[in-house]
Formats: structure tokens, C-alpha cells, sequence
């Protein structure tokens, strides 16, 4: 059991983490004509706005209420109907993703309040899904904001009057935010592979995985998971849930439809990537496919090939709950020492690690535990570059953002492919940090040549009075 250290800190000095609301706005990334709408600032949109179209690279679907200093004061609940009657209007969107802000959470704004006004002056835009989300800046992180949207999305979109099972083939999946687009497309594969029929909430490998549209510029997402998909969550035989931040969705998701499910808290390493072949199995009644067996026997020897340089290495590691739960029961099972471990936020799964504390904090706590630690290698986001160099060790980038590092977000660590990877990007970077020791080199054979130059006996070793 980790031991939980909270730093007595009044300020963050070196953020690590992002704000509930770019995670909640991620989460309405992965939905088909969806729209994500900030009841705040200008300003707090924009900057959420940058963090994402710098780590994606691509242009990113973002609206606001735009409260100024007047509707602060006074009241945005105006601002909040008139905003979501105009989108509705302007861009036709399948559901609208409304998130709230730091400055509307301290107004102290009723965004279902204003949700149920607006339904009832506008009633012609009833069949545009509006998804009302609290999701303050003040408290939690970029994956409790995408875990509270993804309850959200269940709450409002879901039928009850389905019926568990009635679609035999479809699986539901419920995706952490720590998930890469790159991660989610391997998982549907996988999934595939059993002749199941994934439907992953939210798809973010269908939105975000970087690939040209004919039709250029939109509005809106293009692709994710389509709105009717979603309404059929309660009609499939199973739901696999991966991140542990999602087991409150999926609690709510199983009350409400009594879909099955099986819950994973991360998808790296040879047990996890075997626990959810195994439950593939189980749901399809199929064996497993021979390609699968081949990744696990390929993951198997890279587990051989890197151990050498992997066992007993010290590691720092930060980033979202999720994230470090995962990485940290990967390496733990190659025999690496996680030295360090940064949380942003306090979850239950960080008491379960297999190491000796987590620390709740931010990289500056980070950089200064893994002083003296003779840390090998950093595994965090991009803003852990400078603490990185500081300390001379590489850092494996991971997690959000990554606006330094081509590609990041299309990475894929899941799955025994993504796992051997992994690894071998692991064992190549500590082998880059290895410094061999000079060859030793006696004074007579650095300093001979330069002597015979000067052509004096009295240079030679023995007038020296060195031989005797």
C-alpha cells in the first residue's frame, strides 16, 4: 500500500496538471457533431483551446458564453440560453457539451436551471443533445473533468428501456482520458479481433487521430462516437471499463441499463493485457485469435531483452491518477524502482500501488525528491522537459500535454504491442544515459610522444628519476 504525502505548499509553483475543464471539453472531443461550450471567460476557453490544439495539432471545436465583468456580477444565465440557442441554429450539432468554469462556479451558476429554460423557450431545438457538466477549475484535474462528462453523457444520453444483451456483439468502452487515440484504436482492434463490435465512449480515435477530411474545416467534431451509438449503451452484452476514474460512469452505466461489466485499471503489462483477453474470450466465446498469442509471446521477449536494463532502475513518474497507476504497475513488473510518483489529485487507486508513496503535489515536487534519488529516467508530460535537463536524466513523454513532441498523442502503450514498445523505448533511453569510464592511460604513453618531439634526454622517463 503507497502511503499518500500531500505537500504543505500554499501555491503551485510548477503546474503539473490541467484544468477540469479542458478535460471535460476532451471528453465531448470524442463525440460525433458534438460541440463543447465553456460557460466562462473568453479567456478561459482560449487558454484551454491552445493546450489542445498544440498537443493534437489539429483545429479544435471550442465555443463560449464569453461572461464579461457586467454578466459576472449581475447574472449569465442569459448568456448560457442565448449561447446554446445559437449554436443550435448556426451549426446544427448533435450534442452540445456544456462545462462549466472557475468564474461560473463562483458565481455560482445553475447550468441545469439554465439547460431546462432553455428547452423551454426553444423547443424546435429538441433533438440536439444538450450535456450539463460542473466542472470547476478550483478542485481536481483534466481526467475528474473527463470523468465527470463521460457521467454526464451517461446520465442525460442513455436510455433505461433498454435491454441488457439484446445486441449480442456489441461491447461498450468506457475510455479513461489517459487513453491515446493511438491507444484506442488498438483497444477496438483487439476487441475486433473477437469478433465483437466495440462501441467506446468517448471515441477519440475516430475524432483525434489526425488524419485529412475532404470536406477541410468544421465546426464541429468529425467522427467519434455517433449520438445514436450512445442511446444504445444499454442493449450491449458487456461494457469493459479501462481507467479507474470511470468506475463512478460505470456504476452509474450498469444501474441504469444492468449491462455487465469488467473493470480494468490499466491496460500495459503481460497480467492486465491477459485479464482483458481473457474477459474477450469470455463474452465472445471465441478462442483467442492466433495473432494475439503472437503479440503476448512478442511482448514475452522484450521482457527478456530489456530486464537487463529496466531491473532495479530508478524512475520518477507523474502525471493524472490513471496514468501513474498504470505506469507504475508496468514497471513494477519489470523490476524498476518507481523513486518518485506525482499525482496532481488524490484518488483511491494510488493507495493500492505497489510502491512505497505517491506524492500529491506538482513537478517542482517532483524535481526536488528525485534529487539524490539517482533517478535514471523521468517519465511525465511536456512540462517536465526543464526539470528533466536540470536533473540530466531523459524523459519519456507521456500524458497531457505534449505540444514539444511530434505524434505524442497518437502513441499507443496499450496491448501487448504497445506494451513491448514501451519497453523498448524505456531500455534505449537508459542505455543513451550509460557513460563508459575513460580507458586508463599511463603517464608514459600520454606524454612520450611530446617528449622524443623535444628530443631531450633529460624528458625521458628514466632522467626523470620515474624508472629505476
Amino acid at each position: 500500500m503507497a502511503k499518500i504525502i500531500r505537500t504543505p505548499k500554499p501555491l503551485s509553483v510548477n503546474p503539473l496538471k490541467a484544468s477540469q475543464p479542458v478535460g471535460a471539453s476532451l471528453a465531448f472531443l470524442g463525440l460525433n457533431r458534438a460541440l463543447p461550450l465553456m460557460h466562462g471567460s473568453q479567456g478561459c476557453t482560449a487558454f484551454a483551446k491552445v493546450f489542445l490544439v498544440r498537443h493534437f495539432r489539429e483545429p479544435i471545436p471550442l465555443q463560449t458564453t464569453a461572461m464579461d465583468q457586467i454578466a459576472t456580477v449581475m447574472g449569465a444565465d442569459e448568456n448560457v440560453i442565448q449561447a446554446l440557442a445559437t449554436i443550435a441554429e448556426k451549426n446544427k450539432p448533435a450534442v452540445i457539451g456544456l462545462c462549466t468554469t472557475g468564474l461560473s462556479e463562483t458565481q455560482g451558476t445553475d447550468i441545469r436551471r439554465c439547460v431546462h429554460e432553455f428547452r423551454t423557450a426553444h423547443p424546435e431545438f429538441a433533438g440536439v443533445h444538450v450535456v450539463p457538466v460542473n466542472s470547476n477549475d478550483t478542485v481536481g484535474c483534466l481526467e475528474t473533468g473527463f470523468a465527470l462528462a463521460v457521467e454526464a453523457i451517461i446520465e442525460t444520453m442513455v436510455e433505461k428501456s433498454a435491454v441488457a444483451g439484446r445486441r449480442k456483439k456489441q461491447v461498450n468502452v468506457l475510455a479513461s482520458s489517459m487513453l491515446t487515440p493511438g491507444d484506442i484504436e488498438a483497444i477496438k482492434e483487439w476487441i475486433e479481433a473477437f469478433g465483437l463490435r466495440p462501441v467506446v465512449l468517448p471515441d477519440l480515435s475516430d475524432s483525434l487521430d489526425g488524419h485529412l477530411d475532404a470536406a477541410g474545416f468544421s465546426p464541429l467534431t468529425v467522427g467519434g462516437t455517433p449520438a445514436a451509438e450512445i442511446v444504445t449503451l444499454g442493449e450491449a452484452a458487456a461494457t469493459l471499463v479501462i481507467g479507474h476514474s470511470l468506475y463512478r460512469a460505470a456504476d452509474k452505466l450498469k444501474d441504469k441499463t444492468g449491462v455487465p461489466d469488467y473493470r480494468f485499471d490499466g491496460l500495459m503489462g503481460l497480467e492486465a493485457c491477459d485479464a482483458f483477453t481473457q474477459a474477450l474470450a469470455t463474452i465472445s466465446g471465441q478462442p483467442v485469435p492466433a495473432r494475439i498469442e503472437r503479440q503476448r509471446a512478442q511482448l514475452q521477449d522484450a521482457m527478456v531483452d530489456s530486464h537487463f536494463m529496466t531491473g532495479f532502475a530508478s524512475m520518477a513518474l507523474a502525471g493524472d491518477p490513471d496514468l501513474v497507476c498504470s505506469f507504475a504497475r508496468f514497471l513494477n513488473g519489470m523490476g524498476a524502482e518507481i523513486a518518485v510518483a506525482v499525482a496532481p489529485v488524490k484518488a483511491h487507486a494510488l493507495e493500492a500501488l505497489p510502491i512505497d508513496n505517491v506524492i500529491i503535489g506538482d513537478l517542482e515536487d517532483l524535481e526536488r525528491a528525485a534529487v539524490g534519488s539517482k533517478v535514471k529516467l523521468m517519465i511525465a508530460n511536456s512540462h517536465a522537459a526543464p526539470s528533466a535537463a536540470r536533473l540530466g536524466v531523459p524523459l519519456l513523454r507521456a500524458g497531457f500535454p505534449q505540444y514539444d513532441w511530434v505524434g505524442g498523442y497518437a502513441r499507443t502503450w496499450v496491448g501487448y504491442r504497445g506494451a513491448r514498445q514501451a519497453l523498448f523505448d524505456i531500455a534505449n533511453l537508459i542505455l543513451g544515459q550509460h557513460h563508459d569510464i575513460p580507458p586508463y592511460r599511463s603517464i608514459f604513453w600520454q606524454d612520450g610522444p611530446r617528449r622524443e618531439e623535444a628530443g631531450s634526454c633529460h624528458d625521458t622517463p628514466a632522467a626523470a628519476g620515474l624508472v629505476h
